[in-house]
């Protein structure tokens, strides 16, 4: 059975995914604020097409205005569908703030479960400015909206999008207890992502770690540098 588990001191949304062959991944969740990003670039699109097809059907009269009625159907609930099914799990505006639709278990999204989570937006809409879907992500860890939910379907950083660095080199220091594969993991990824946070956030994260790393006066972030250092074997 696949599970969906927070990692071990969880830095932000990552989360990892144990799939029946044994194999694991980390998924790193989007947020309601990147979804909604991706969600107007996608609207702002649709606005144009439907625009620009008015034009070329605006002089065919009652044919023209028939055509027009499936166009905004098929691009409102079936076009993002589509793409999630056909084109790597996003749509345009997801495939611009680097974001992808996957099953729960890690793996690509299908025409059933992209179609289920498209359509439930006329429910994640309610009552306004998809007020229940956003509520719904609020309360939900994976930040699901209900489509999600009953698609089985979560939204993530592609691979390599959300973050490139590489760990900043420091004096290696070995940890003062014995760390497990994920807190391994977790200090790896802070390190690496030192440099994409906010200095303040990555003092917050630091501070978290201190069990990992070891109680010291001093800089507690180049602490979690020069464990990371010795994790990858620098010497």
């Amino acid at each position: 059975m696949v599970s969906l588990q927070p990692l071990p001191h969880m830095l932000d949304t990552a989360r990892r995914v144990a799939t029946p062959e044994g194999i694991e991944l980390t998924l790193r969740l989007a947020g309601p604020v990147p979804r909604a990003l991706a969600w107007t670039v996608d609207l702002a699109t649709r606005i144009v097409a439907l625009w620009l097809l008015a034009i070329v059907l605006g002089a065919a009269g009652r044919f023209g205005t028939g055509a027009m009625f499936l166009a905004a159907f098929f691009l409102e609930w079936l076009f993002p569908a589509w793409c999630e099914a056909r084109w790597g799990g996003a749509t345009p505006g997801k495939r611009l703030l680097g974001l992808r639709v996957l099953n729960d278990d890690g793996s690509p999204v299908r025409w059933p479960a992209a179609l289920t989570r498209n359509l439930l937006r006329a429910v994640d809409f309610l009552p306004l400015v998809y007020a229940t879907g956003l509520v719904a992500m609020l309360v939900n860890r994976d930040f699901k909206r209900l489509g999600d939910l009953a698609a089985g379907t979560v939204v993530v950083y592609r691979e390599g999008a959300h973050r490139a660095a590489q760990i900043p080199e420091a004096a290696p220091l070995a940890p003062p207890v014995a760390l497990s594969l994920g807190e391994q993991r977790t200090l790896l990824d802070l390190a690496e992502r030192a440099a994409l946070l906010a200095p303040a956030r990555v003092e917050e994260l630091a501070e978290l770690a201190r069990p990992l790393v070891g109680e010291s006066q001093g800089d507690p972030a180049g602490r979690v540098l020069q464990v990371a250092n010795h994790l990858i074997g620098r010497r």
